[in-house]
């Protein structure tokens, strides 16, 4: 996507190229190092960056980024977390994000599902060794990169040691994929939150929806709390695994370490998503 007028040439001495995509918090660009490295810079928005619980949030978003960099996420590169306008430069992985592909060619499935669903939670595994806890995992926060999935933006991850900064009046996340401690207790979240998120993806990524799915945010911020996961659709051998991940009590769920080896002894081909009312 082409810069737009009023959008800066450079952000600390990189030179932008294109717009990558904007949201709530902030506009993310493509720009190169002086090696010619594409590199993807979240530059926060400016009424952001006048508030100082935001600048907290944001710094504990660079340091958690700093501290995760590895195979299966985007490595910090450069950042500012106290200019101005703060912002924080990562590696560009280049793929369509897996809201991306499953909007334009459906549901994965076969070998190409398990191995997603191994490598999130490879990254998972590695995310929490370090200490951090994402509490945003969601099919536009994965990129499919011809090496494998990569998770990105820890834009409200924090390290599980460190109390949680919830900004006031907000639900920091997304319903559909959050954790029902995140939506009743979010401080205190911890790395089975994630798991829960992790496998609410792997439902959408093998059926197109999540295993809850109402017409808004808050019914379905209610069925993750309160109702049963729908997994009809899913292939069978992947719903046994996903479906301890899915209980409400965050102690009932496998560890990151444990659902990547419940993954790992899966079959080859999982097959694709069963028709409605069979397992």
């Amino acid at each position: 996507m082409s810069l737009r007028a009023g959008d800066p040439a450079e952000i600390g001495g990189y030179p932008l190229e294109a717009r990558l995509g904007s949201g709530g918090m902030g506009t993310v660009f493509l720009a190169r190092t002086s090696s010619g490295r594409p590199v993807a810079i979240k530059l926060i928005h400016q009424q952001f960056a006048g508030d100082s619980e935001f600048r907290i949030r944001f710094r504990q978003e660079v340091a958690a980024a700093r501290r995760v960099s590895g195979a299966f996420t985007a490595a910090v590169v450069d950042a500012a977390p106290e200019a101005e306008q703060p912002w924080m430069a990562t590696t560009y992985i280049e793929g369509p994000t897996l809201a991306e592909r499953i909007a334009a060619e459906g549901p994965l499935n076969g070998a190409g599902l398990r191995n997603l669903a191994i490598g999130l939670a490879e990254a998972l595994r590695d995310i929490h060794r370090v200490g951090v806890v994402h509490r945003d995992l969601k099919p536009s926060n994965v990129v499919l990169s011809p090496e494998g999935p990569r998770v990105i933006d820890f834009g409200i991850s924090r390290a599980a040691d460190q109390q949680t900064l919830t900004m006031t009046g907000r639900v920091i996340g997304t319903p559909p994929f959050m954790s029902p401690e995140q939506l009743q207790a979010p401080r205190g979240v911890g790395p089975r939150s994630d798991v829960f998120s992790l496998a609410t993806l792997l439902v959408y990524a093998a059926t197109g929806h999540g295993p809850f799915d109402a017409d808004s945010p808050y019914l379905t911020a209610y069925q993750v709390v309160h109702e049963e996961p729908s997994l009809d659709a899913v292939p069978g051998r992947l719903r046994t695994v996903v479906e301890p991940c899915l209980v409400k009590e965050p102690e009932g769920r496998p560890s990151a370490d444990e659902l990547l080896e419940l993954l790992r002894d899966l079959p080859a081909d999982l097959g694709g998503a069963a028709a409605p009312g069979r397992v």
